[in-house]
């Protein structure tokens, strides 16, 4: 995986807050649930420490106890400690990363804290030392999702593919989307890169409509931002409004979606399955943070852009 700091691009490769992407109650059950509120009440300065005295070979809480302290240090969890939490949390961060890199037997929690401890030695300005652990991780070419297809029953193969074309097809969405938000690239050439996540969007869902996503309201304020930049103010405002809709019906989304198309089959898509740190609603953070762009002061006095703040209340 690739990280950067929030991204699905801000949300499948991106910061502290995609670790907090899935439940914290799984398989570790109530202690993991335990260790939450206790990162979130902010109870104890060295819970690490003692969750690994008092779970020392409990692998599984470890890394949840990892995932917990990291997402701490959340820029963009609605945290107001999250500066001071990722140096508090530093050493433990990396004591953890690395016990569970070390004696782990299972190769899914490893890998996974692999990934984590790198990208903390990164956001802490320790480069060097997250690249060498980044480099210690196994190619994507001879992952068992890229290599099991010729183990495979008859019956089985429909949804491998299906499955195998959903993985890909977000991974090609994050990376053009990382592309276009690198600076390796010019506005210009950034707005026609952005273009092609909706033209992949439309081959992949059939034309269809598709579920209410974060994404789709943080694309649309990317590409107002590019425009701003370029002084094309209409368009600008023009997407600012898309994504301000975005966000509405993000917000508004029901508790289950079910979508169809040739490629990934029958797809259900349900509230519960997005879940961050932030506890706001889309429309507070886009209205409260990611409109406050340096590149949208120009447009603020306008009567579009006070629409468009109100469309997020």
């Amino acid at each position: 995986m690739i990280f950067d700091r929030h991204a699905n691009l801000k949300y499948k490769y991106g910061s502290r807050n995609f670790w907090s992407r899935g439940s914290f109650v799984d398989t570790v059950g109530k202690n993991a649930k335990m260790i939450q509120e206790y990162i979130q009440n902010q109870l104890e300065d060295d819970l690490a420490s003692e969750g690994i005295a008092e779970y020392p070979n409990n692998f599984a809480l470890l890394n949840k106890l990892m995932h917990a302290l990291f997402i701490a240090g959340d820029d963009d969890g609605n945290i107001p400690e999250w500066k001071e939490n990722l140096e508090k949390y530093d050493a433990e961060i990396t004591a953890l990363g690395e016990r569970i890199m070390k004696y782990c037997p299972d190769q899914n929690i490893r890998l996974e804290a692999t990934a984590r401890l790198a990208f903390n030695h990164c956001e802490m300005g320790r480069k060097e030392k997250g690249r060498r652990i980044y480099e210690s991780l196994p190619s994507a070419e001879f992952c068992k999702e890229n290599q099991m297809w010729w183990s495979l029953t008859d019956n089985e193969k429909l949804p491998y593919l299906r499955k195998k074309i959903k993985r890909d097809y977000e991974a090609l969405r994050s990376s053009i989307w990382l592309l276009a938000n690198s600076s390796c690239i010019s506005d210009e050439q950034s707005i026609v890169v952005i273009n092609k996540v909706w033209e992949l969007e439309k081959i992949v869902y059939d034309n269809a409509i598709t579920p209410d996503g974060w994404g789709a309201a943080k694309l649309q304020l990317d590409i107002a931002k590019l425009f701003a930049r370029l002084d094309n103010n209409l368009a600008a405002l023009e997407h600012l409004k898309i994504g301000a809709t975005a966000a509405r019906l993000f917000d508004r989304r029901p508790e289950e979606q079910t979508f169809s198309s040739i490629l990934l089959g029958d797809i259900t898509a349900r509230k519960i399955d997005f879940e961050t740190s932030d506890t706001r609603t889309l429309c507070e953070i886009m209205r409260d943070k990611w409109l406050l762009s340096p590149e949208f002061d120009k447009l603020r006095d306008t009567g579009e852009f006070k629409e468009i703040i109100e469309i997020l209340y």
